[in-house]
């Protein structure tokens, strides 16, 4: 175990058709860990992964497993690939249910089984296009706050991923989300954006679909992470297995808060950190939090060389 080196784990947003294609050629385990998880499922989601259509793979209860599976095939190649592995290990919002997976805190038919539950509440939670989600970008998070306040008038609106500096993303009823989104711009906002996300995460509207998660996470087996993982609501770690149940029942209404779990593996020594998975979203907003940090990724056979040589 390196105590310089965490590995997190992306979340809804970076998947993409094709995804791990080239991971596969070099690593068999990618499709194989697909496969395992198609059994949980009930579809094949390798051949969703790589066929699409990209509009099925953006459906919030389609993306949480996939994203999931694909998480863990690249963990899996790495751990067959090198034998470093990390001192901590953390996730955006879905991607904690990875990192509890790749921890063995539980196995993957359990990790796939939660998150497809999860992505059908949330979907259930907010139907019809009720709800949306924006970036709010060149605002301090105390000015968000009060936008959001404001925009409210009786409604839903709410800061919900700190995930950079001057990087904040706001979710809610979309009428709200709206008013916050011209608020912002009146405020001085560098860009305020509508996402292509439907689902309001980790907004107060997802308080009822919290409470049938709690259901499926507290009939599912839990053990102490082999590897600790940081959490996104308080940016700590936790290695009882009921407590992290009820973190992450917390975790679908409450704020994810990035900015302070990157501050919080810094805090603990980590100097490098690998982002385990489709995409690069989070190299950049964790350079852009501790810009002391070395970042890297696994998501090709290009990335996984290039990680291994530079951690080597």
């Amino acid at each position: 175990m390196n105590k310089q080196i965490a590995f997190v784990f992306p979340g809804q947003g970076s998947q993409s058709v094709g995804m791990l294609a080239d991971l596969n050629e070099a690593f068999p385990i990618v499709k194989q860990t697909f496969d395992e998880a198609s059994d949980v499922f009930g579809r094949d989601m390798w051949a969703l992964a790589q066929q699409g259509p990209e509009q099925e793979l953006a459906q919030t209860e389609i993306t949480q497993p996939i994203m999931l599976i694909a998480g863990v095939a690249a963990w899996r190649a790495w751990c067959q690939a090198s034998d470093i592995r990390p001192a901590l290990m953390a996730g955006h919002s879905l991607g904690e249910y990875t990192a509890y997976v790749c921890a063995d805190a539980i196995t993957l038919a359990d990790g796939v089984a939660l998150v497809k539950r999860r992505g059908e509440l949330m979907r259930d939670a907010c139907p019809g296009g009720q709800g949306k989600m924006a970036a709010i970008l060149g605002m301090e998070d105390d000015a968000i706050k009060r936008v959001c306040a404001d925009a409210a008038q009786g409604e839903v609106v709410q800061a919900v991923n700190f995930n950079a500096p001057g990087q904040v993303v706001i979710a809610g009823r979309s009428t709200a989300v709206d008013r916050a989104i011209e608020l912002a711009k009146k405020a001085g906002a560098r860009k305020a954006m509508p996402l292509a996300v439907s689902v309001p995460c980790h907004s107060d509207l997802m308080r009822a679909a919290s409470e049938e998660l709690a259901a499926k996470l507290n009939a599912t087996q839990f053990n102490n992470p082999v590897i600790p993982v940081v959490n996104n609501i308080d940016a700590r770690i936790e290695l009882d297995p009921g407590k992290i149940r009820e973190k992450l029942i917390v975790q679908l209404y409450s704020p994810v808060l990035w900015v302070d779990s990157v501050k919080t593996m810094a805090e603990q020594g980590i100097t490098r950190m690998v982002e385990c998975g489709p995409g690069k979203v989070l190299s950049g907003m964790n350079k852009r939090i501790v810009r002391e940090l070395e970042v890297f990724n696994v998501q090709d056979k290009a990335s996984l060389d290039a990680t291994l040589s530079a951690l080597a």
